[in-house]
């Protein structure tokens, strides 16, 4: 059996003044889970600090907020999946071939420095598993390390939300850095679609991305073509 671990906020606002809300981006959640349920993998959800997972208010809106993410919304049992999420600790690696961060603004505050997603990660990639995240999940890979002491993604191609696309939603002024940027003095070789907004994942090797929430699909695929 094919098991993937989905990774989500536990954040709901940004830092700045006015607090304004932020949260999981549903469709990147619901999209990639659509993908897996119907190659028949079996999946499973952590929080950085484990319990409920709000969702951004902007994900809930056109055009993100489509059937399939409504579809979610509207099913008791899918939200209580985010409701009762799993902790670091509740997580055995071992059990997982892949794991897949979502994005959402709010995951580039609490997915950076979290040991435990960090041990998760390096122990399914070092066991030969799938490493993968969507639009702001990247911001997972910042700053975990191999065994050796070598960052994740150093030398690797990988996507994520571009600084453009931050412009474009006007959050330039609320996001805590500069994602793409950090990613670069990391030494990950980052690329990005010509256009923003449109479906752009990366492969490299066991490592997949995929840029923005339009992404989430494309990205599940070229995971589920891996595993």
């Amino acid at each position: 059996m094919t098991r993937v671990l989905h990774v989500v906020t536990n954040v709901g606002h940004y830092d700045d003044p006015a607090q304004h809300p932020t949260g999981l981006w549903l469709s990147e959640l619901s999209h990639a889970w659509e993908v897996f349920e119907e190659r028949g993998f079996e999946q499973a959800i952590v929080s950085p600090a484990g319990g409920a997972s709000p969702l951004e208010p902007r994900s809930l809106k056109f055009p993100s907020y489509d059937r399939n993410a409504k579809a979610w919304r509207n099913d008791p049992q899918r939200m209580t999946l985010l409701e009762t999420t799993l902790g670091p600790d509740d997580v055995d690696s071992a059990d997982y071939d892949a794991i897949y961060f979502t994005g959402g603004h709010a995951v580039m505050f609490d997915f950076p420095d979290n040991e435990g997603l960090q041990r998760i990660t390096r122990e399914i990639w070092e066991r030969g598993g799938v490493v993968s995240s969507v639009c702001h999940g990247y911001c997972a890979l910042l700053n975990t390390r191999l065994s050796d002491g070598t960052l994740l993604v150093e030398g690797k191609k990988l996507t994520g939300f571009a600084w453009q696309e931050e412009v474009l939603a006007r959050v330039d002024k609320l996001v805590p850095y500069n994602a793409e940027e950090e990613m670069t003095k990391r030494g990950a070789l980052y690329e990005k679609a010509k256009l923003p907004f449109v479906s752009y994942a990366v492969v490299d090797g066991r490592l997949v991305t995929g840029q923005n929430p339009g992404s989430a699909k494309e990205t599940a695929e070229k995971v589920a073509a891996l595993l």
